[in-house]
């Protein structure tokens, strides 16, 4: 059955009992926002309720409303009972349109389901989620809702904050940045309070160092990484004199010589480049004006990370002994001089000694043909007389020592040409009883007697004719110059000493005084005129020895006998 339709004069009646009634609620939310009403009494099912959204405190209001983020009050029926300017904002929409409105109208249709768990949640204590709302032009924001349940005079309400996620996304990147900003602040601290700390460090053990270097003999300094002088110990000035310790450099470079500078400049600074030892000898010119030569050496200090922190150098005065070097090249320039005119005078002996016995050959030559002829001359009775006989025989004697003369010089020219024979391992002992051989006449007329022990050093480093030569002057010495009245004994041993091998000749003969060893290997030189001899055997040995880098010592005793210690290399 169909209901009758209003009248148009029912429905003017209506339409204006709905303005009145709408103005009623915008005079009432003027009211409220303008604190005019203080509680507010909403019809429930239960009854009317009072809500009281700011008290009667205009402050809590007006903080409300300045916030930057929406803030509203909920009913029960999720009914809009308060909304701050900002929520208007954010929703683009009158302030008027939200008030008294169901939130559930700006929620859109797919996230009223969440929006309902969220409420739920929200009246059971509070809540917190995200969802987009739609602003009166359509378009749907995201927004974070954070919900809590709030009392006014034994009633419920529900309050929640609102706040676009765009602004809290700024508001996380600009914290993130803010902590970044403090991280590396924090860093720069620690970095900062490290640095401090190894300057305070290297401050005490510069400190240190100082009192250290303070306590040496000589001048001490150190110097930063990059080469500038950042210390100088009290010896530096009293060399200069406190009084000439001008500069930046306390007078360093005003003290070093000029023409030191450029090298030891070079130096010092190849060595900041590289971290090498420093050490180089210049001179400094003391508070007199006299200029000291000095070895300068550095090193370089560092730190647990192998950077160098400083340097540390000392200057000691070299004085002394660079002028004791200057007086040693001096001396070895003086021998060297002295030792080429000893070749040239070598030189020019051995030219004099082969002329001499070249030239004196024909001669003595020629007088040993007129002495036979003047035997072949002389009868027979008168050359055996007792006048004749002794002349003729002087005369004989004194050709035939004259030949041997000459025979002498000649070996003597031939060993020094000899010089630098190549030397080869030579058995000793056979040696030695090649020669014993030869003396076997000798030996038996005196009843000497040999003991012979060459076992530690069986074999030498020599020329084996000139080994020969040396075994037989000594031999044949110690028999011709053997004391009266006892047999020759002579001792042989042979034993290595070092780098060398030593043959030691021992007799029992006269002897000599031992202060005239030099004069006993000189060239024609004799002690004892009461045998035969030339004074010219152990001036050969030595030259031989000596030619092959070896030499010979001699130890005597008047009337006790002789040692020759004959030092071969090894």
């Amino acid at each position: 059955m169909n209901e009758p339709q209003p009248t148009a004069a029912a429905l003017a009646q209506e339409n204006e009992e709905l303005r009145a009634q709408l103005e009623e609620a915008r005079e009432l939310i003027h009211a409220i926002r303008t604190g005019a009403v203080d509680a507010l009494a909403v019809q429930g099912p239960e009854g009317p309720r009072i809500f009281t959204p700011q008290g009667a405190d205009q402050g809590y209001r007006t903080l409300i409303e300045q916030m930057n983020e929406g803030a509203l009050l909920l009913g029960e029926e999720a009914t809009v009972l308060y909304c701050n300017a900002c929520l208007a904002g954010l929703l683009g929409r009158p302030l008027a349109g939200i008030m008294g409105s169901a939130f559930d109208d700006f929620v859109p249709p797919a996230y009223k389901a969440y929006w309902a768990s969220l409420l739920l949640e929200g009246w059971q204590g509070r809540s917190k989620g995200e969802l987009p709302l739609q602003t009166e032009a359509g378009e749907l924001v995201p927004f974070s809702v954070a919900l809590n349940v709030l009392r006014f005079n034994q009633t419920s309400a529900l309050a929640v904050i609102v706040t676009g996620l765009s602004a809290r996304r700024e508001i996380t990147a600009i914290r993130a940045r803010v902590a970044e900003q403090n991280a590396l602040l924090d860093r720069k601290s620690e970095e900062l309070k490290h640095e401090e700390s190894a300057r305070q460090v290297g401050e005490r053990a510069a400190a240190a160092a100082n009192r250290l270097l303070e306590g040496i003999p000589h001048i001490a300094w150190t110097a930063t990484p990059d080469g500038h002088n950042s210390y100088l110990n009290g010896r530096w000035f009293d060399y200069i004199g406190q009084e000439n310790a001008a500069g930046f450099d306390h007078g360093w470079s005003l003290h070093l010589h000029p023409d030191d500078g450029a090298a030891a400049g070079t130096r010092w600074q190849q060595c900041l480049r590289t971290g090498e030892v420093f050490e180089v000898e210049y001179r400094f010119r003391n508070r007199a004006g006299d200029y000291r030569w000095m070895l300068g050496r550095a090193l370089p200090s560092r730190d647990e990370h192998g950077t160098i922190v400083q340097w540390i150098g000392t200057c000691t005065d070299i004085h002394e002994h660079k002028l004791a070097l200057v007086r040693i090249d001096e001396g070895q320039r003086e021998l060297r001089d002295n030792n080429e005119q000893l070749t040239r005078a070598n030189v020019d002996l051995d030219n004099f000694i082969y002329t001499a016995s070249h030239d004196l050959k024909a001669p003595i030559s020629n007088i040993e043909g007129l002495l036979d002829a003047l035997l072949s001359e002389l009868p027979a009775a008168t050359a055996q007389s007792a006048e004749v006989r002794p002349i003729l025989a002087l005369m004989e004697e004194s050709v035939n020592r004259f030949k041997r003369t000459i025979e002498h010089l000649t070996e003597v020219s031939k060993l020094q040409k000899e010089h630098g024979r190549p030397i080869e391992p030579v058995n000793l002992a056979a040696v030695i009883r090649d020669v014993c051989l030869d003396l076997e006449p000798l030996i038996q007329s005196t009843g000497a007697v040999l003991d012979v022990d060459v076992a530690a050093a069986p074999t030498v480093l020599f020329a084996e004719k000139n080994l020969r030569s040396v075994v037989f002057n000594l031999l044949s010495n110690a028999l011709k110059y053997r004391a009266p009245g006892r047999p020759p004994q002579l001792r042989l041993r042979a034993r290595p000493e070092g780098a060398s091998v030593v043959l030691e000749v021992q007799d029992n003969g006269l002897g000599f005084d031992a202060t005239q060893e030099t004069r006993l290997f000189g060239l024609f030189q004799r002690f004892h005129d009461h045998v035969e001899g030339s004074g010219i055997g152990l001036y050969m040995v030595k030259r031989m020895l000596e030619n092959a880098g070896g030499r010979i010592e001699a130890r005597s005793e008047v009337g006790s006998g002789s040692t020759f210690l004959v030092y071969f290399i090894g």
